[in-house]
C-alpha cells in the first residue's frame, strides 16, 4: 500500500502555530504558498510598482537608509541599491545557525512576506519557499543583530543565497550560494524595487529561535515534572501538597496544572509501595523543592504561556518597513521591525526555564544529602571509597549558576546605531540566543537529576513506585546502569540528556490533566 504523500503548509491560508514551525524546522514539512496569498502579494505588489512610476519618494525604494534616507536614488540605480543594500549588510560573526533555526527563518520571512503588505513580487516568496524545499539552508552567523530595524544582518546572510552569493549548506554539505542554486536547478532570482529591504527588515532570526525554544521549554516542563515526582519518591515525600483543595484557593492555571500531574505520576496504577512504607511516618514536611514543585513549575508553565502568546502573534505578523495598503492607497512607513516585545518574551523565557533547573539542583542535593533523604550519602553504598553522585551535584550546580548569568535580562540594554537614527534597539537577537543556551543547560540540570533520582529508587529495592515512576525509572536504566562502583558519569549524563532531547518519553510523561 502506497504512503498518502504529506500535505504541504500553505502560507496564507491559516495562521502559522509553533508546531508549524517544527515541523518545516525539524521534520522538513515541505511548504507552499495558498492562492489567496498569492492574489495579496500581487496587488500590493502592483500598488507599489504603480506609486514608484508616479514619482513617489518612497523610503528603501528610491531613497537610500537611515541616516541616508533624504539621498533620493536615480531610477536607474534603484535596482543596485538593492544588492547593495544586502551585501552591506552581511557583516555577522559568530558561529553559524544550526540548520533548524534557519529553515524556521526561512519559513517565517516567507511568511511574513505572504500576508500581502510588503509590495514584493511572488517570484521572490516563492524562492524563498524554494530553498526550504530543497534543502539549501544559508550560512547565517549567530551575531550581528541588534533586533532594531529588523534582524538585519542575519536576514542579509539568508537573502544573498537568494541572489546567488553567500554561503549554503546541504545535507551537512557546504558550498557557495550560487552552487547551492545550481545543485537545484535554481537560479539567482533578480531584486525589484524595495525586496532587498523586505528581504532584512524583520524579526525572523529572533522569533524562529525564540519558537523552537519555547517548544523545548515546553516540552521540559513535563520532563521536570516527571523527575521532581521520582525524587520525591526516592525521598519517601509526602504528596498532601497536591491535593486540589489547595491549588484550588490559589488558582494559578500552571500551579493547578502541576498538581493534578504531581498526583497522576504518583498515583497511576495505585498508591506504590514505597510510598505505603512510609505512611504515617514522622516527618511533617519536605523541603520547598519538593512541596513547592507546583507553584514553581507552574509558575514557568505559565510564563511559557505568555511567550506562546507573544511568539504566534509575531510569526503571523508583518515586520518591514515601509509597508504596503493596497486597499487604502498608502504606503507607510513605520517601526514594526523593532523587536522590543520579543527581547522581553525571550528574556521571560529565559528566567522561566532557569527556575526549572534551579529548583532540580536543589532536589539533587536533597538526594545526595543523608541528613535530609535518609539515603546513603551520595547515593552509594560504598562511600568513601566511593564518591557516587557527589560531582553530579556540583556540575548541576555550576550550570544553575551560569544560567544565573545569562538570566541578566537583554531587553533592558539599548545602544544607539546608525549616526544615531536607530537610538533605541531590542537586543532580541540576543534574547533569543541566550534563552536558547538555558534551555539546554537546564535540560542538562533535569538529566541529573532523572539520575540522580533513578539511583534513590534503586537504593529503596524491593519496594516499587507508581506505574509511570517505574516505566520513567526503566527507560533511564536502559541507556544508564545503576552506579554500584564510582565509574566516569559523562557518558550518562549525556545519555540521558539525548533520551530527553529525542522525546522519547513523552508517551507516557506529557500527558494532559482534566481541566476542573
Amino acid at each position: 500500500m502506497k504512503s498518502t504523500p504529506q500535505r504541504p503548509l500553505l502560507l496564507g491560508a491559516k495562521k502559522l502555530i509553533l508546531e508549524d514551525v517544527r515541523e518545516v524546522a525539524f521534520n522538513g514539512k515541505s511548504v507552499s504558498l495558498a492562492p489567496a496569498a498569492i492574489g495579496k502579494i500581487e496587488r500590493a505588489r502592483k500598488y507599489l510598482l504603480a506609486q514608484i512610476d508616479s514619482g513617489q519618494t518612497l523610503y528603501g525604494v528610491n531613497t537610500g537608509f537611515g541616516l541616508l534616507a533624504n539621498v533620493k536614488i536615480p531610477a536607474e540605480e534603484i535596482e543596485t541599491l538593492q544588492y547593495n543594500l544586502l551585501r552591506s549588510h552581511a557583516v555577522g560573526t559568530g558561529t553559524d545557525l544550526p540548520d533548524p533555526y534557519v529553515r524556521a527563518m526561512l519559513l517565517l520571512r516567507a511568511n511574513a512576506l505572504a500576508l500581502g503588505h510588503s509590495g514584493v513580487s511572488v517570484e521572490l516568496v516563492q524562492h524563498i519557499i524554494a530553498l526550504l524545499n530543497q534543502g539549501i539552508c544559508p550560512l547565517i552567523p549567530e551575531q550581528g543583530s541588534v533586533g532594531a530595524s529588523g534582524d538585519l544582518a542575519p536576514l542579509a546572510h539568508l537573502a544573498l543565497v537568494l541572489i546567488g552569493e553567500g554561503h549554503a549548506r546541504i545535507d551537512g554539505k557546504e558550498m557557495t550560494g550560487r552552487e547551492a542554486l545550481l545543485s537545484a536547478s535554481l537560479k539567482p532570482i533578480r531584486l525589484g524595487p524595495k525586496e532587498g529591504l523586505a528581504l532584512i527588515n524583520g524579526t525572523q532570526f529572533m522569533s524562529a529561535i525564540g519558537s523552537l525554544t519555547l517548544l523545548e521549554a515546553e516540552h521540559l516542563s513535563d520532563i521536570a515534572d516527571a523527575a521532581g515526582a521520582m525524587t520525591l519518591e526516592a525521598l519517601r515525600g509526602s504528596e498532601m501538597p497536591f491535593e486540589p483543595e489547595i491549588h484550588a484557593v490559589r488558582p494559578h492555571p500552571g500551579q493547578i496544572q502541576v498538581a493534578k500531574r504531581m498526583k497522576e505520576f504518583l498515583l497511576k496504577g495505585g498508591e506504590s509501595e514505597i510510598a505505603k512504607s512510609h505512611a504515617g511516618c514522622g516527618k511533617v514536611q519536605d523541603p520547598y523543592s519538593i512541596r513547592c514543585i507546583p507553584q514553581v513549575h507552574g509558575a514557568s508553565r505559565d510564563v511559557f504561556r505568555f511567550v506562546r502568546e507573544i511568539l504566534e502573534r509575531e510569526i503571523n505578523s508583518v515586520t518591514d518597513n515601509p509597508l504596503v495598503f493596497p486597499k487604502e492607497k498608502k504606503v507607510l512607513s513605520g517601526g514594526n521591525f523593532h523587536g522590543q516585545i520579543i527581547a522581553i518574551a525571550m528574556d521571560a523565557l529565559a528566567i522561566a526555564a532557569a527556575e526549572l533547573a534551579s529548583i532540580s539542583e536543589q532536589r539533587i542535593e536533597k538526594l545526595i544529602n543523608p541528613v535530609i533523604s535518609e539515603l546513603p550519602a551520595f547515593l552509594t553504598q560504598k562511600g568513601g571509597l566511593n564518591s557516587g553522585f557527589m560531582i553530579i551535584q556540583v556540575a548541576a550546580a555550576s550550570i544553575v549558576s551560569e544560567n544565573k548569568t545569562l538570566c541578566h535580562p537583554a531587553s533592558v540594554d539599548s545602544i544607539a546605531t546608525s549616526a544615531d537614527k536607530e537610538d533605541h534597539v531590542s537586543m532580541g537577537a540576543w534574547a533569543a540566543r541566550k534563552a536558547a543556551k538555558v534551555t539546554v543547560n537546564t535540560r542538562r540540570v533535569i538529566a541529573m537529576e532523572l539520575l540522580s533520582a533513578a539511583q534513590g529508587l534503586d537504593l529503596l529495592r524491593p519496594l516499587k513506585s507508581s506505574e509511570l515512576i517505574e516505566k520513567l525509572h526503566q527507560a533511564i536504566r536502559e541507556k544508564a546502569a545503576k552506579l554500584e562502583e564510582d565509574r566516569a558519569l559523562y557518558k550518562d549524563i549525556a545519555a540521558v540528556e539525548a533520551l530527553i532531547a529525542s522525546y522519547a518519553l513523552d508517551s507516557f510523561v506529557s500527558f494532559k490533566v482534566k481541566k476542573s
